[in-house]
């Protein structure tokens, strides 16, 4: 018997996320992981939610341990008001939800708007989470190429036009604009005006997804998509990678009639994102635990990032041909091999010498660049950053 015969198309074409397994591999004793997107235990703000539990369990216990409404902890939704007015979006709590982190807000993009064999326009390379979430719902990425600042608009209007052709308007464009994960480049205001123009133009709502915007170390500051056009835009946000991981809470904002629909999505899905881990989050915000928090960990993730780089420029000095990107913030850095070389040959290669990466296939819509690959600085130690560097030049040098 077929197994696949019990399942439905949507469920058959459903993908296990190459990062995860990789995981897997990565997990041996005496490895260093550049792969993972895991944020430094040392930033969790361990004292914030002890003081926060033990106030929610003494004070709120009856509606904190009970449901909740779909739309989040209106408490909540004002702290995150407060916090994007901050960032020049003006918004309320009326066009905020609170989901099961980012990724619940991907996968309810790709439930509302996808029809099977539907496409949405992406970055090329983008985030595996959100190709793993459209592929989901039988939806179709298409990928536009990136350079130094971000995705090419020239390139992303001749994609739209070439859809259009052949009747395959895109439902959306999703853009990781801040610190893209993975190549770690951030898109100026002058690209960003660019690409608004061309989604005005076709009438093409934007997927803004930026779960690093807090955490920048260098350069300044863009407006986020939000703030330029809120009518048109939908924006995705977590905590996972600014206070906690653990706690799997995220937030979507955008026009009332858009945030409404995935309310409707989310209620199918889980009913509410937990009340607890709302209320903590809401005793940790009044205390000022994100703002504390942002200053140690942008702190410790820009020594990191240097640390990273200057060991890159030391350890692949003999080799000019090896590139890559310098990011203002986030986690991430996205290294080029020489031509003819492949991440994904050299990785079981690298797992040998006790070092690991993402193969750089694994965020392209096609899978079709197999030279480069994606390093993670944010969850070794300092001494494992130089000495997995070291690994890492050692197998592209040997493999050459």
């Amino acid at each position: 018997m077929n197994m696949q015969d019990y399942f439905s198309d949507r469920a058959n074409g459903m993908k296990r996320s190459v990062i995860r397994e990789l995981l897997k591999l990565t997990a041996k004793p005496g490895i260093i992981s550049f792969a993972g997107g895991l944020p430094a235990p040392a930033t969790f703000p361990v004292d914030y939610v002890e003081a926060a539990v033990e106030s929610v369990i003494e004070n709120e216990h009856a509606t904190a341990l009970q449901y909740g409404p779909t739309e989040g902890d209106v408490r909540l939704r004002e702290d995150l008001a407060i916090i994007m007015r901050t960032d020049g979006i003006k918004t309320s709590p009326d066009h905020i939800l609170i989901t099961t982190a980012s990724q619940q807000g991907l996968d309810l993009v790709a439930k509302i708007f996808f029809n099977p064999g539907d496409t949405c326009i992406t970055g090329s390379p983008t985030y595996l989470g959100g190709l793993q979430a459209f592929n989901s719902y039988q939806g179709v990425s298409v990928g536009v190429e990136l350079d130094e600042h971000g995705m090419i608009p020239e390139k992303l209007q001749e994609t739209i036009e070439k859809l259009e052709r052949e009747g395959r308007r895109p439902r959306f464009i999703y853009i990781i604009p801040d610190f893209q994960n993975p190549a770690g480049v951030t898109i100026p205001e002058s690209r960003r005006k660019e690409i608004l123009e061309i989604a005005h133009r076709g009438k093409y709502l934007i997927v803004e997804d930026t779960p690093y915007r807090q955490l920048r170390y260098s350069g300044e500051h863009q407006p986020t998509f939000q703030s330029m056009d809120p009518d048109m835009v939908l924006s995705l946000y977590t905590f996972s990678k600014i206070m906690l991981p653990g706690f799997r809470l995220g937030w979507a904002c955008g026009p009332h009639w858009l945030v409404d629909k995935m309310v409707m999505a989310k209620q199918a899905v889980d009913l509410c994102t937990p009340p607890f881990n709302q209320a903590i989050t809401h005793a940790m915000l009044v205390n000022g635990a994100l703002e504390k928090g942002l200053e140690k960990t942008i702190a410790l993730y820009s020594r990191k990032k240097d640390i990273m780089l200057e060991c890159l420029a030391k350890e692949f000095a003999d080799m000019p041909t090896v590139k890559w990107t310098k990011p203002e913030g986030g986690l991430f850095l996205w290294l080029t091999l020489p031509d003819g070389m492949s991440a994904d040959d050299l990785f079981p290669k690298a797992v040998d010498e006790n070092v690991a990466y993402v193969p750089g296939s694994a965020f392209f819509p096609n899978n079709d660049d197999h030279q480069s690959m994606r390093l993670n600085f944010s969850y070794a130690s300092e001494e494992q950053i130089a000495e997995g560097v070291k690994r890492l030049a050692g197998v592209v040098r040997e493999n050459r």
